[in-house]
Order: C-alpha cells, then sequence, then structure tokens
C-alpha cells in the first residue's frame, strides 16, 4: 500500500496476522471479549475457515441479539446510466456500447408509483459518474421528488461536496452508499481509467462529508474480487471504525458485494466464492455486532436465503438495474448495470424470509423526522 493514506487508513501489521494464524489464535479470537481488527484478521484466515460452523453461530446469535428477526428491505431504483466514468469493471463505464437514459419527471413519478404499490418505504436512487445530462442538480430534483413518497431515502452516486451533500440533506436525503472498491491506491487508479472518480483521496473522505453534513447512515463496501480481500476487508473496517469514532451521532452499515457479469466482461482478479463470503460476513458480524450488514441481489437465491439472518440483517429486493426496470420489467435494453442473480418478486423473497422464522420489515423510520 501506499504511504500517502491518512494514518486512521493504515492497518499494520494485522495483515501478517491471517497468514500465521492457527487454531490456537483463532480461538482466542473468537473468545474476545471486544473483538477489533486483530481479530478480523485472524478470523479471515484459511485456519478459521475451519471452525466456520462455530463462527456461523456466533454470527447468528450476535445479529439476534441487536436486529432480532427482523431483515430490513430497501429497493434500488436506477435515476441514469448516463456516466464520465471509465471503471473497467462497471456496466454504466462510458465506453460501453449501450442507449442512455435518465427518467423524466413523469417517469420518476411512474416508478415511485410502481415501488409503493410493492410496499417499499426504503429506496435508493442511483445514478452513474457526474455528467452534464445527470448532474447535481438533476440528483437533486430526484431526491426531492422521492422524498415526497418514501420515508427513507438513500442515494448510491457520485462523490459530492459538504455543500452538495447539506442540500441533499435539507431536500429528504436520508443515507449515502458508497463504494471505495478497493483501498490500493495504486490498483484503484489503474481500474479508473479516468472521469472524477480517479480522485482517490475525494471519494475516501466523502462518506465523512456526508455524515458531517447531516445524513443519517453511510453505507460502505468494496468490490470483492478486484483485490486481495483480505487487504480491502481490513481497510474497510479501518474505514468504518474511524467514521464511527469521528461522525458518532451517525450509524455505519457495511455491503459486501461481489462482481457480477456486465457489459465489458470484467473478469474478477481475485474472485470470492460462497463460503469465504460466508466467513467474511460472520467475522464481520462478530467484531462489529450492531452495525447493519447488507447483502443485495447480486448473490443466488440460495446463498441469500441461507445467510438471512445470519450476520445480514439488510436485503434488497425485487431488483432492477436498468432506468425504468420497475415499469417495464421486461425491457433489459436499457443498460443495466450488472446482471442481477436473484430475481424474485416480493411477495416470493418474504414468504421465504417468513418460513425462515424471519420478518420482513419495510419500514423502521419515519419522514416526520427529517424535519423539512
Amino acid at each position: 500500500m501506499s504511504n500517502n493514506l491518512p494514518h486512521w487508513l493504515e492497518i499494520g501489521p494485522e495483515r501478517e496476522l491471517t497468514e500465521t494464524a492457527n487454531e490456537q489464535k483463532v480461538t482466542a479470537a473468537l473468545s474476545a471479549r471486544t473483538p477489533g481488527q486483530r481479530e478480523l484478521a485472524v478470523m479471515l484466515s484459511d485456519t478459521a475457515g475451519n471452525f466456520l460452523d462455530v463462527m456461523i453461530q456466533r454470527a447468528q446469535t450476535l445479529t439476534r441479539c441487536h436486529f432480532g428477526r427482523t431483515i430490513s428491505l430497501y429497493v434500488p431504483l436506477y435515476l441514469s446510466n448516463y456516466c464520465s466514468g471509465g471503471c473497467a469493471y462497471c456496466g454504466f463505464a462510458s465506453d460501453r456500447e449501450q442507449p442512455r437514459l435518465k427518467l423524466s419527471p413523469d417517469e420518476l413519478n411512474a416508478e415511485t408509483r410502481a415501488l409503493k404499490e410493492k410496499g417499499f418505504q426504503d429506496v435508493l436512487l442511483l445514478t452513474g459518474d457526474r455528467i452534464k445530462d445527470a448532474d447535481f442538480g438533476y440528483l437533486l430534483d430526484c431526491v426531492s421528488v422521492a422524498a415526497k413518497h418514501f420515508h427513507n431515502i438513500s442515494i448510491e452516486s457520485f462523490s459530492m461536496t459538504s455543500r452538495e451533500y447539506e442540500q441533499l440533506v435539507m431536500a429528504g436525503c436520508t443515507g449515502l452508499t458508497l463504494y471505495q472498491e478497493t483501498y490500493d491506491p495504486i490498483l484503484y487508479a489503474q481500474l479508473h481509467r479516468w472521469g472524477p472518480k480517479r480522485d482517490y483521496q475525494f471519494r475516501l473522505e466523502s462518506p465523512e462529508r456526508a455524515l458531517s453534513a447531516g445524513m443519517r447512515t453511510a453505507g460502505l463496501g468494496v468490490l470483492l474480487g478486484l483485490n486481495d480481500p483480505v487487504s480491502d476487508l481490513l481497510h474497510l473496517f479501518r474505514h468504518a471504525e474511524y467514521l464511527r469514532k469521528k461522525c458518532w451521532q451517525a450509524g455505519v452499515m457495511i455491503s459486501f458485494p461481489r462482481i457480477c457479469a456486465q457489459r465489458g466482461d470484467y473478469q474478477p482478479s481475485c474472485p470470492v466464492n460462497d463460503r469465504f463470503l460466508t466467513q467474511i460476513i460472520c467475522a464481520f458480524r462478530i467484531c462489529m455486532p450492531d452495525v447493519p450488514l447488507v447483502l443485495s441481489t447480486r448473490e443466488r437465491p440460495a446463498f441469500r436465503d441461507a445467510i438471512a439472518g445470519i450476520g445480514i440483517s439488510k436485503m434488497s429486493v425485487a431488483s432492477r438495474t436498468t432506468v425504468g426496470g420497475y415499469c417495464h420489467a421486461t425491457t433489459t435494453s436499457t443498460g443495466g448495470q450488472f446482471e442481477v442473480n436473484d430475481t424474485r418478486d416480493v411477495g416470493e423473497f418474504c414468504d421465504t424470509l417468513r418460513n425462515k422464522k424471519l420478518e420482513p420489515v419495510f419500514k423502521n423510520w419515519d419522514s416526520v423526522f427529517r424535519g423539512i
């Protein structure tokens, strides 16, 4: 890693603990009363994989202790697939050959009506990187419209200034999801070939700016498959812990996205299999017992069903990654960001959760608290 990283992001010798872990060290890590970064490094080791059943049991116990038998549900709403960026792994990259669209005000209202009919109250608005056709003003207008219909509005978009985040908060935005993708600055520069997202430091500091501007939550994550997962996950843990201390009035969530098939056909150099992803989720739950852990419809139904309530406390459902996908669900030529693997509708997924004695939750926040 580069020496230019901020001090709070440096992981020090903890990475070596993953390589040197033995059964005694794993047992000690799993027995720690307040496990932290060192214990996380041990739990991400190959040796800890032999203790996966124990990790699953402990993760499930902690999840039930802090979140009960509930799974919070949200849905992504793609506003635009215009993008000025050159992310090598993304179907929205500006060099991908596909139609480019953005929702008009009437189309946005139609999409919100379609989602409300499905029962959603927690919506994540997404765009590509900043571009004239879908700039900050467009996103701000969309947030204002969506905030009239839903209690919880989050965004997953380009990095912004403090003032821009303040304006979004005033318009009704309650949260931000922004993945650093990889914390390795050298690899980051190689993957982000052009566009505003190339600015590693500006993106890294965006969640702090957003929380300081008044957003309630920041969702963090790395794109598993881009880089050595253990290194990236340890930096992710450091980032989350830093924000929890610096912006203690707000909350942090952590997601675990894996690379899916997309236009451009980028192939992951460090693929993460189902077993190791389960180990990752359990390790984070054990070390961060009260932090919401999120899993999207990138994953297959069987895996999502198995991991629900075992570490994971929040999930997307019935997702479309195309612009206008909820009113035109059969249209696939509009430029999806990636291929969804869990295509079940809301009713089928909720029935599956209830069969596992888990309760789907559509609303845990009321818009009256936004104070706008």
